[in-house]
């Protein structure tokens, strides 16, 4: 099996689980994502919240590490790997129908931190049955394989907002939250009663290992750099509309072509980022991500044209298609002993990474104003830079 090239995509197709974990993708990110963008202008013209409460939503998302931390640590102890994927799955179903009936300011909140932060650590616990899988049947395809199934949520997030603004402007925006907690059920049914029993590490292997990354701190400090290089996401979807309408007055159409570019790139950028992984190392695959990311947010910053602005997306999807084929494996190996857990501490890291930048760009903004707010989550990609250079260094000694 280590002497022949493999096709990442063969892999795939050959496995039932494969195949089905990224369908479950698919219909997840579409459900998610057709609501995500939606959810402010919901608490605004749906329960009459004030702009500035409205945008505080979601700095629930600091709920989703330690909700991401205890699904992880509970996926570790259960022999079904989809035990757990499943319970989030159902939580994330009750949590938007919850969405849809709210009725007040408070319950959005609410819900978020209670129960879609749970709900969130489904797609974590897919990905550590799929390690599980990588585990059991090796393969020198591995990178690429995480990133084919992983591709499955970027094309859910490329078609989501498609359908959440064209569903919630035709049929409303509560019958759209209640058409995103179906989609947050039907993940489900690609899968079926199948079952991932965990993996076990061979205790000769797991003692070396703990000596190595000395428990959790390597993958501790691997999420906290990743979350320094993407907090200019929140940032990007945040303001950029607004100094593209406001001080560029460029059109509706170009505005949402500077916006939708980004995850067509990274779609397209995913299995190029892993076979580069396979040839030179995830870690510097990473940094050469983090580069590409810190370079984007320069070009927003000093961009004095839409030009600019397709090139800041361009390279902002460089870092984001290294996060998203590489990142979730690199937290699996530097934690190998609890997969369930590393998944979900990086993935819910995303989710971190948006409620910094959130309260950075709020500040930023109203200090320096547009585009310059964009150097500071430069400045911080830059220390995730250095970071990612001292990691790659550490690897190779």
């Amino acid at each position: 099996m280590h002497d022949r090239p493999e096709s990442a995509v063969a892999v795939v197709l050959r496995s039932r689980f494969y195949r089905s974990a990224f369908v479950s993708l698919l219909i997840g990110g579409i459900g998610v994502s057709s609501a995500t963008p939606q959810l402010t202008l919901f608490m605004v013209r749906e329960l009459h919240t004030p702009l500035p409460v409205a945008g505080l939503y979601y700095v629930t998302n600091l709920a989703a590490p330690l909700a991401g931390y205890l699904v992880g640590r509970w996926s570790d102890r259960a022999h079904d790997r989809l035990l757990w994927f499943r319970v989030c799955a159902l939580i994330g179903t009750v949590g938007w129908l919850a969405m849809a009936a709210s009725t007040t300011v408070w319950m959005p909140f609410a819900i978020s931190a209670l129960l879609l932060s749970i709900a969130g650590g489904s797609m974590a616990q897919l990905f550590a049955a799929c390690r599980d899988e990588l585990s059991r049947h090796p393969t020198r395809a591995e990178n690429r394989v995480v990133a084919t199934i992983r591709m499955a949520f970027t094309i859910g997030w490329i078609l989501g907002p498609v359908f959440g603004s064209w569903f919630g402007g035709v049929f409303g925006l509560r019958p759209l939250l209640v058409a995103t907690a179906v989609c947050v059920f039907a993940q489900l049914l690609p899968l079926g009663r199948q079952r991932v029993e965990r993996y076990a590490v061979p205790r000769r292997d797991l003692s070396i290992e703990r000596r190595r990354i000395d428990h959790m701190l390597p993958l501790l400090t691997f999420t906290a750099v990743c979350v320094l290089a993407m907090t200019g996401d929140t940032i990007k979807f945040g303001y950029l509309p607004l100094y593209m309408a406001d001080q560029l007055h460029v059109s509706d159409a170009v505005r949402g072509a500077v916006i939708g570019i980004q995850p067509l790139i990274e779609l397209a950028l995913l299995p190029v980022v892993a076979r580069v992984a396979d040839r030179f190392g995830a870690i510097r695959a990473m940094t050469a991500g983090a580069v590409l990311g810190l370079a984007g947010n320069l070009a927003y910053a000093l961009s004095t044209s839409v030009a600019g602005l397709f090139l800041g997306q361009a390279l902002t999807a460089g870092l984001w298609s290294c996060v998203g084929a590489l990142g979730v494996t690199i937290a699996q190996r530097l934690y190998p002993e609890g997969v369930g857990t590393a998944s979900g501490v990086f993935l819910s890291a995303i989710s971190l990474g948006s409620a910094i930048g959130g309260t950075i760009g709020g500040i930023g903004v109203a200090a320096i104003g547009l585009p310059h707010v964009f150097f500071i989550p430069a400045g911080l990609t830059a220390l995730a830079v250095v970071a990612f250079v001292v990691l790659s260094v550490r690897e190779s000694a």
